[in-house]
């Protein structure tokens, strides 16, 4: 826990100081005062998260993490696709291969590989291997993982954040792989938000009708043979959550202790986001929503955390192929602030 509680008390509160002043530059703009919205505060939120402004050039340099991990609930048919997709997909990221690899690219964004417990044991040189055990338990015959094992998967996620930071990226990413993964995200969100499965389990990878009605059952027999405790978010995690998971959610705060803006993808990860958020609160002050998904649950997670996605693309495919396509949006807000032209150099009169 030492490393865990060391990262959280780092994480400090959003520089004012630097927020006016880039308030007071976006105002001075030729343009009318918050005419370009979302974007304007994108701009302040980072002056913020990073304490510089004018923004700094370290946020040009952008990783996307993607986790890995299998799921012992994969026995209760949850899922369209077999597990061995799990470590097949992880090489085809480390060949280049897959969408989150080519989305990554037109960002001008790294992809960094992440084994946080593949069932499989994959032999890369760019394969991150923190694996914490080979896969979690069938979660709805007992916990997924010990509260020791997520601790270490949350600090493996905290180490991975600091070790990227430290190493020059400015901006991070959350991505997962994992078969079967949106059913402990769908028993994670229930118990956050004290819901039914009806409200959070979606099709996933596509699940047909009978699909559906297994991983809505799944997830409440879950929920009933481990009782998590939803004020205690490494309860929820060990005993319903995935080691990717885990991991994201200490990626999360590792990049907040870090001073690092963290691009959230869809619902796996929004829910990994929420879990350290209720580990760690200001942690959410360091979130960039990239996008909401088509997978149910989505919009329920972001509200959760009081996050409103940049982009509606209706897409669930993960990866961290939705917060590929957000980052452009940092490279255009820091842009605008350094420039555009003010009222006074290019001699335009105010209203």
């Amino acid at each position: 826990m030492e490393r865990l509680e060391h990262a959280i008390g780092r994480i400090r509160p959003l520089d004012e100081e630097a927020m006016a002043k880039a308030r007071d530059r976006l105002d001075r703009l030729t343009k009318p005062p918050g005419s370009l919205g979302r974007l304007e505060e994108l701009a302040v939120r980072l002056a913020g998260m990073t304490g510089s402004f004018p923004l700094p050039g370290r946020l040009a340099r952008k990783a996307i993490v993607v986790m890995a991990g299998d799921h012992g609930v994969c026995e209760e048919g949850v899922s369209a696709f077999p597990q061995e997709v799990t470590p097949q997909m992880v090489r085809n990221f480390l060949a280049g291969g897959a969408a989150v690899n080519v989305l990554a690219g037109q960002a001008g964004a790294d992809v960094v590989c992440v084994d946080m417990g593949m069932k499989a044991d994959v032999r890369h040189e760019r394969l991150r291997v923190c694996k914490v055990k080979n896969g979690t338990d069938n979660m709805t015959k007992g916990p997924a993982m010990s509260r020791e094992e997520a601790v270490r998967s949350v600090e493996a996620g905290i180490a991975v954040a600091e070790e990227l930071a430290q190493a020059g990226y400015g901006v991070l990413a959350t991505g997962e792989m994992g078969i079967g993964n949106t059913t402990p995200s769908a028993a994670m969100l229930a118990v956050f938000a004290g819901a039914d499965a009806e409200e959070t389990v979606g099709r996933g990878t596509g699940v047909d009708d009978a699909g559906l009605a297994r991983k809505r059952d799944a997830v409440r027999r879950a929920i009933a043979a481990n009782r998590p405790d939803g004020g205690d978010a490494l309860d929820v995690l060990a005993k319903v959550g995935g080691l990717e998971i885990a991991g994201l959610a200490g990626l999360a705060i590792g990049a907040a202790a870090s001073g690092v803006p963290l691009v959230i993808d869809g619902f796996i990860s929004t829910v990994a986001a929420l879990a350290a958020c209720r580990l760690a609160p200001g942690v959410k002050h360091y979130l960039i929503a990239s996008h909401l998904s088509d997978e149910k649950g989505h919009r329920l997670a972001l509200e959760l955390i009081g996050l409103s996605p940049m982009l509606h693309l209706s897409m669930r495919l993960g990866e961290g192929t939705g917060a590929a396509l957000a980052m452009p949006l940092i490279d255009a807000a820091k842009a605008v602030t350094e420039r555009m032209a003010t009222f006074e150099s290019a001699g335009v009169s105010r209203a």
